[in-house]
């Protein structure tokens, strides 16, 4: 579970905004879309085999730099 700890000085405003992204670097809020609805098997293969496919783009475009 992500937490935040409000700085001194420091607005709601930008303590949510911390807060939210930090829920979005954890896959929280994947994870609560993903269980929102159903999803048909052959959604979730596409859905596994993108994930897969710019897994390896991105490991790729990391060696050539």
């Amino acid at each position: 579970m992500p937490s935040v700890k409000v700085r001194e000085g420091e607005s709601f405003e930008r303590a949510f905004k911390r807060f939210t992204k930090a829920c979005e670097k954890s896959g929280l809020m994947s994870e609560i879309k993903k269980h929102q609805h159903f999803e048909k098997p052959s959604e979730r293969r596409k859905r596994k085999i993108n994930a897969a496919k710019r897994k390896i783009r991105k490991i790729q475009l990391m060696e050539t730099r």
